[in-house]
């Protein structure tokens, strides 16, 4: 499959997990921005695809990293982004959310297993998150932080 091939619709959103289910597969789901893709970005999809059968990135849309991240973000757009992610071995697929949170996604996809960045503890995460994928049977797993790779740096650095 090409990597154009891994991104996910709205429409095939629900239809691509109950094949999972139904193989049997378990679903590892992450989530974020991704908008320069560093050592850290690949550690960590790494890292989290080694926690389930499958990893299905969510990509935040363009308007939703704005508005976490500020006026001048996104650098690249989000269906580049996309494609970026989606062209990585450890990743099988991607989807554009379009929600600044990650919960409606959440919702469709129903993780068995929720992964999110060491900078983050179990309290610090989006608790409506959390109490989805906890209500719905899923486990929630923190990776470690990889310091000093974070895309806020590199654009520090291009800057001076």
């Amino acid at each position: 499959m090409n990597c154009a091939g891994k991104i996910l619709t709205r429409d095939s959103l629900t239809s691509w997990r109950h094949q999972l289910r139904a193989a049997g597969r378990r679903l590892a789901v992450t989530n974020g921005c991704f908008d320069l893709l560093h050592a850290g970005h690949v550690t960590y999809l790494e890292a989290a695809r080694n926690q389930a059968d499958v990893l299905l990135v969510g990509v935040n849309s363009d308007s939703a990293v704005r508005n976490l991240k500020g006026p001048g973000r996104p650098v690249n757009s989000e269906e580049d982004r996309a494609l970026v992610i989606a062209a990585l071995e450890s990743v099988d697929s991607v989807f554009i959310f379009r929600e600044r949170d990650a919960v409606n996604f959440l919702q469709a996809v129903q993780p068995d297993i929720y992964v999110k960045g060491g900078d983050y503890t179990l309290d610090t995460i989006n608790q409506d998150e959390r109490r989805l994928v906890e209500g719905m049977g899923g486990k929630i797993v923190l990776l470690a932080h990889v310091p000093g790779k974070s895309t806020t740096a590199i654009l520090k650095k291009l800057a001076t």
